[in-house]
């Protein structure tokens, strides 16, 4: 377990300078900027379109930006691939499940340790020294850790295509999890879940930043839960930053106010953040 920096003093550990993405003409990024603090919960939110995704594929090494910069822990990494940020300790979920279906929950999991791994092809090929002394350690590591921590020792052995919606969500995050991340992207976790899914997915969230000390960097549009949780948001329209700060100042600003509602005013938008507090 990690001590958690207070997120107020602490360097940021991940760095989105002037971030641009352009597809042909159109801009999904157009000079994104903020600032990710250790041991924090960042929310990034916005409207269907906004650019959440693109940002998300970008920080994580799946697009390559067309201009400004994504900095880890000091260093800049915009033109390192996708892999090797993942072994810095960048790992992260989708929104749409991108699991195995056809294999177990354990295998599932097992995987996003792939990218730490040192076993050369003659040791996994006859299963000898490094290699099985990797393979109990991992598996020691999954199941008394992670499949512990997110409830799930009874789905184990299941096939990841006979589970439903929620527990996969679970899986996903776990298998993010294996990965030993020191900032975890989370694309929409609760999305589709029901209230019972989405408190205990909360929860998750809030005990991995509390226990392991790990950073929480999310999209969501579950606008009560960022609220709740994130200790600094991010909110992007049309590919711009167009508010940043914490939850009570974003729900405050009448830019976010125009963008989620097209008009009116902040009273209108706190009804509604009740409003889906009270049916969540």
């Amino acid at each position: 377990m990690s001590a958690v920096p207070s997120p107020s003093t602490a360097a940021p550990i991940l760095r989105v300078d002037a971030l641009t993405l352009a597809f042909g003409g159109v801009k999904a990024l157009n000079g994104v900027g903020f600032d990710v603090q250790p041991g924090s919960i960042t929310a990034v939110i916005g409207p269907n379109g906004a650019g959440k995704t693109s940002l998300f594929n970008t920080i994580s090494g799946f697009y390559r930006p067309t201009a400004g910069s994504v900095q880890f822990e000091g260093a800049d990494i915009t033109r390192v691939p996708a892999p090797r940020r993942a072994a810095m300790g960048l790992a992260r979920s989708f929104q749409n499940i991108a699991l195995f279906r056809g294999m177990t929950v354990l295998d599932n999991i097992k995987l996003g340790r792939h990218a730490h791994l040192k076993t050369n092809v003659f040791e996994a090929l006859f299963y000898v020294g490094r290699a099985r002394r990797e393979e109990a350690e991992l598996r020691r590591d999954v199941e008394e850790c992670i499949i512990d921590f997110l409830e799930i020792d009874h789905i184990r052995h299941a096939s990841v295509a006979a589970l439903p919606y929620g527990l996969r969500k679970r899986v996903e995050m776990a298998r993010a999890l294996a990965m030993q991340p020191k900032v975890l992207m989370l694309d929409e976790p609760v999305a589709g879940m029901n209230r019972e899914e989405t408190e205990d997915m909360a929860r998750f969230i809030l005990d991995v930043r509390r226990e392991w000390g790990i950073t929480v960097l999310m999209v969501e549009h579950d606008m009560a839960m960022v609220m709740d949780l994130s200790d600094h948001v991010v909110v992007l329209n049309f590919g711009q930053v167009i508010a940043q700060g914490r939850p009570q100042e974003v729900q405050a600003n009448p830019d976010v106010v125009r963008a989620y509602l097209g008009a009116g005013d902040v009273s209108t938008l706190r009804a509604k953040l009740r409003g889906a507090a009270a049916a969540a």
